[in-house]
């Protein structure tokens, strides 16, 4: 599908806007982050560490459950954006959502501001996953495979940037106006930063594919599915190494709650903190995606895998609330290396007409994972404490990294 010649002559243009559009995305993601704002915002309305734990979740099953479920459809497209951009408006309106939930909070019981919460939460989790498979097909189609570390590094790594802005911006409107005025503020913020977002992916030029009738057609989706697990070993193994790896930074969850929590951490600083993590992830996108397409992306995904026993093991035995400082460093490349490297590495697989259905394999297989990890981080939390849950997460991140080096080979294309 590269090879059409409308896409060599857009290839400009559609690295800048999709570069653009992940860029403000995330500076909106800064002042809504899933891993501190909205976390701290849902901690003003319940002292549940499960509760607290399903936000990821919530998110991240959102993402990758209907993959799978879209992969047919997805294979059938001639162009990928309009499915895109329905899917997408789907996923932004939320947060304009969170923003009414932090307006009416005099008007609101607290069970019934938490209720709404997760209901806003779900339909962004859901919208999200609705757009990715035909998102990541579209990149698949619109950029090279040899430049493709390269893009979604830059993507990702000046989201990050103005994402690190955004949570520093978040950090003190809410030291300032604090619950639940500022969380209105943030919200809107990030409403305002998507909606630049959008206008930039819809700027997106795809020209249509011919769609190739081929005998294996013939075959049932399901049954195609069942075909490429059992003849590609290497890729069983990958999202096996994906599924662990889910249980190996489910602390991450957990991070600025204990450092505000228990170690006295204040909200400028978590702020500085969430800042910290999105500037790491600015250097590690691009650094690691241009090194992945020179020296091949799975020694990057093992480097992720270290960074994730790091976080981990020194949260476990942080003695103050600066040291959570260094633990987002070490937390900021593992997820890089997870989301950025991992989307590389599943566009790798397969050929172009299975492609959806890979992609839709490598995300829906690990959403019970990604419901199951923070649970099981906040169950433990709960029962026993926040550094029993740290220790639990390094010894899976350890395992992860086992399965990468004994079993994953990642194939290579022109």
């Amino acid at each position: 599908m590269n090879s059409h010649p409308e896409l060599s002559k857009a290839l400009k243009h559609n690295f800048i806007v999709n570069v653009l559009d992940g860029t403000f995305f995330g500076f909106g993601l800064g002042f809504a982050s899933f891993a501190t704002v909205i976390p701290l915002f849902v901690s003003n309305l319940t002292d549940s560490a499960t509760l607290i734990g399903l936000i990821p979740a919530v998110h991240n099953v959102g993402w990758m459950l209907p993959q799978l479920l879209t992969a047919k459809s997805v294979s059938r497209m001639q162009q990928f954006k309009p499915a895109t951009i329905f899917w997408t408006i789907i996923e932004r309106a939320p947060f304009l959502g969170l923003a009414l939930v932090a307006l009416l909070m005099g008007w609101l019981s607290k069970p019934a501001a938490l209720a709404l919460t997760f209901m806003f939460l779900v339909i962004q989790g859901l919208g999200a996953g609705m757009t990715a498979n035909p998102w990541q097909n579209m990149i698949g189609k619109i950029i090279p495979s040899n430049i493709r570390g390269t893009f979604f590094g830059a993507q990702s790594g000046a989201a990050n940037l103005l994402a690190g802005a955004g949570a520093i911006a978040a950090g003190v409107i809410l030291d300032q106006r604090g619950f639940p005025d500022g969380y209105t503020l943030v919200f809107l913020a990030c409403v305002g930063s998507m909606a630049l977002s959008f206008v930039f992916i819809a700027m997106t030029r795809e020209p249509a594919h011919t769609i190739e009738a081929l005998p294996s057609e013939q075959v049932s989706f399901w049954g195609n599915v069942r075909q490429i697990l059992r003849r590609d070993g290497s890729f069983r193994w990958f999202i096996v190494s994906r599924f662990i790896f889910q249980f190996g930074t489910m602390a991450s969850a957990f991070y600025t709650v204990y450092a505000v929590r228990q170690l006295g951490m204040d909200a400028t600083a978590a702020g500085a903190m969430t800042s910290v993590l999105f500037i790491v992830q600015v250097a590690s996108n691009a650094l690691f995606g241009w090194i992945g397409d020179r020296i091949g992306h799975l020694p990057v995904l093992r480097l992720g895998a270290v960074c994730a026993v790091i976080a981990a093991v020194m949260a476990w035995f942080a003695p103050s609330a600066g040291w959570f400082f260094a633990v987002m460093v070490f937390a900021g490349i593992a997820n890089s290396v997870f989301w950025t490297i991992g989307m590389v590495i599943t566009l790798d697989f397969g050929a172009d007409l299975d492609r959806p259905t890979y992609v839709g394999l490598s995300n829906t297989l690990i959403a019970p994972a990604a419901v199951l990890a923070p649970l099981l981080g906040g169950w433990i939390a709960d029962g026993f404490s926040y550094r029993h849950t740290f220790a639990a997460s390094a010894a899976l991140a350890l395992v992860s990294l086992a399965v990468l080096v004994r079993f994953v080979r990642i194939p290579h294309k022109a």
